[in-house]
């Protein structure tokens, strides 16, 4: 498999009265249809190495390469280029936009990538809300739907680019077990059967157990894997 995130040395640091580190030294290769879970105690740095590697972030040092490209000389054009292109994004909290119906904002982000019709990108929306067995609320509001439903919806918006990878920061925290099993399903079958990359980050065990690598941190460290 190839490898299509990988770092060096990536560290960062918040320089102020008190210097704090968030994440020091950090090399990893991740390869393309991977699942990799970002386990650790509160404050390890697991959320700051995810945004660190979805360009979110700008690193204190080291670098990071995405696609083969070394990101470290890139502008904020060209990292939110790549972020709307390469990499799809699933919070906590699904951040859908009230004013928008579940359809528009799976569409939003291919708006924005531009170069597609309104049916492509309608149909496009549909055809990832229908996989995701959500289909049938695509004309309501969020705030009509589920806290389970809308996170699916969120994932579907985090695929409607055709991203490389999906970068996940405590995607099932805010659930119930039965919608936490099966957005955990979810994203190990985007991994597994569509060959998407997916970086997770979690404090439960049962969604790093399903995944194909875990990375384990504290205080900021990658931890030796036994």
């Amino acid at each position: 498999m190839s490898v299509v995130l990988s770092t060096q040395d990536l560290s960062k640091r918040l320089f102020g009265e008190v210097p704090v580190t968030l994440v020091e030294a950090i090399n990893l290769s991740i390869h393309k249809g991977e699942f990799v879970c970002i386990m650790g105690p509160s404050g390890s740095g697991k959320s700051s190495l995810l945004y660190l590697l979805g360009l979110l972030d700008i690193p204190s040092q080291g670098k990071i390469w995405l696609d083969g490209e070394d990101t470290s000389s890139f502008g904020e054009d060209e990292l939110a280029k790549r972020r709307l292109e390469k990499l799809g994004f699933v919070f906590q909290f699904h951040f859908l936009l009230a004013e928008f119906t579940v359809l528009e904002n799976v569409a939003l982000p291919m708006r924005r990538l531009g170069g597609f019709s309104e049916l492509q990108i309608r149909e496009r929306a549909l055809q990832l809300l229908e996989r995701l067995d959500v289909a049938k609320h695509a004309n309501k509001w969020p705030h009509q739907i589920s806290g389970g439903q809308r996170q699916r919806v969120a994932i579907a918006r985090a695929l409607v680019n055709d991203p490389l990878i999906i970068l996940a920061d405590e995607p099932t925290g805010n659930l119930d077990t039965q919608s936490s099993n099966r957005v955990k399903d979810i994203l190990a079958e985007l991994a597994h059967d569509l060959q998407k990359t997916v970086v997770a980050v979690s404090h439960d065990s049962d969604f790093a157990r399903r995944a194909d690598t875990q990375i384990n941190l504290i205080d900021g460290h990658l931890q030796p894997s036994y």
